[in-house]
């Protein structure tokens, strides 16, 4: 998704090889997102009763943290250079909050978007649907005015550590509160479209799993946030790839930690919900996350990663834009397939004809995108002497 490239160009410059982890890694979101897509699209339904099938949705459970907990990494780098850069605390508060504006109007743009292309059978209130950039946006304004708080109310020395424990207990306490939000303190005295944003109610009247609301989604950029924060710490920087083994080992800590919780005989909410509300479920993704964080960093530096041209590092760099086109050859009107009466290996061939084209857009747009930047840098004037 889109992750604020322009920071991490500018972070990166003296060193193009030691974020690309972070390209593969949202490539690898992309890959995950097709695959899930484009089986729950095509599918028969004799096909969706397969293993297969239920595996694909499990891979598809993915995507939407990695792309969030990317979001948080991608803050801490902005919020980490314009520290360095002596930017007063309200405009960093404020260019991450704008920044998040701008990803949350995209969010609402392609809501408009597709209601336009479905005109005739997709529901008025698909335009209030809360997707998954939507919640990217909502989640970097959060992110934005947490930084601003913690900066104003924090000395020059320790707004890196304060920023650090403050997105930790943000985290944790939008996991916490998230099975109440959804039952017992579920905010009906808000209209839907607000409502739905806390807890993805839509207008259905009960919370929707396959929607994105704040809570608890927005858990998983702040613990990003967090994570990026660790990252550019002085003890990650001296320590080099140790940092990323660190944060391998902790999250495997984080997983067996939240099982062993979950195995508890007490319970605490009035509705328990493993898979989507509970706090324990939450804390082994954050684990998971940190988990392939390491390996993509160890497989980047270390592995194949970057051996020559690399597909999923170059999906990384245009991850918004084949987010919005391959929805509408999957799910929309111009599906490449007929759906749902697919075999699995129809939908597969659909599959990779799916990741050639994304790929193919991809690259004439990283090559746009360099075209337009030499017409600038010729068009503009060079100053005399």
């Amino acid at each position: 998704m889109y992750i604020l490239r322009v920071a991490e160009r500018s972070v990166t410059s003296s060193a193009p090889s030691r974020l690309a982890y972070i390209d593969w890694m949202r490539g690898l979101a992309c890959v995950l997102m097709f695959q899930t897509h484009c089986y729950d699209s095509w599918l028969s339904g004799t096909a969706r009763k397969s293993t297969f099938f239920m595996y694909s949705q499990l891979g598809g459970t993915l995507p939407a943290p990695l792309f969030l907990f990317l979001s948080g990494i991608s803050c801490a780098l902005i919020a980490d250079r314009l520290l360095q850069k002596g930017v007063a605390p309200s405009g960093i508060g404020r260019r991450i909050v704008r920044r998040g504006a701008e990803i949350l109007g995209l969010g609402l743009l392609f809501r408009v978007q597709e209601y336009l292309i479905s005109w005739g059978w997709a529901p008025w209130s698909d335009l209030f649907r809360v997707d998954i950039l939507n919640t990217i946006g909502v989640g970097i304004m959060l992110m934005g005015a947490l930084c601003w708080v913690v900066f104003l109310l924090s000395s020059e020395p320790q707004r890196r550590v304060a920023l650090l424990w403050g997105s930790m207990g943000a985290a944790l306490v939008i996991s916490l509160l998230t099975p109440l939000l959804w039952t017992a303190w579920q905010p009906r005295w808000l209209p839907w479209p607000i409502e739905s944003y806390i807890n993805g109610v839509h207008n259905l009247g009960q919370p929707q799993a396959w929607l994105f609301p704040i809570f608890p989604w927005v858990g998983f950029s702040f613990a990003g946030l967090a994570a990026g924060l660790f990252l550019l710490s002085e003890w990650a920087h001296t320590k080099g790839g140790i940092t990323f083994a660190a944060a391998g080992a902790g999250g495997v800590g984080l997983i067996y930690f939240a099982r062993w919780l979950d195995a508890r005989p007490w319970q605490v909410y009035p509705v328990y919900d493993f898979w989507h509300t509970s706090p324990n479920f939450f804390l082994i993704r954050v684990g998971l996350l940190l988990v392939i964080l390491a390996a993509v960093y160890a497989w980047c530096r270390w592995g194949a990663g970057q051996w020559g041209f690399s597909p999923l590092v170059q999906l990384g760099k245009t991850s918004l834009l084949v987010y919005w086109v391959h929805i509408e050859f999957v799910y929309g009107r111009f599906s490449i397939l007929p759906k749902h009466v697919q075999s699995i290996s129809t939908a597969s061939l659909g599959l990779l004809t799916i990741f050639v084209a994304m790929v193919l857009l991809s690259l004439a747009r990283t090559r746009m995108k360099g075209r337009g930047a030499q017409v600038v840098s010729w068009l503009r004037p060079v100053k005399a002497g």
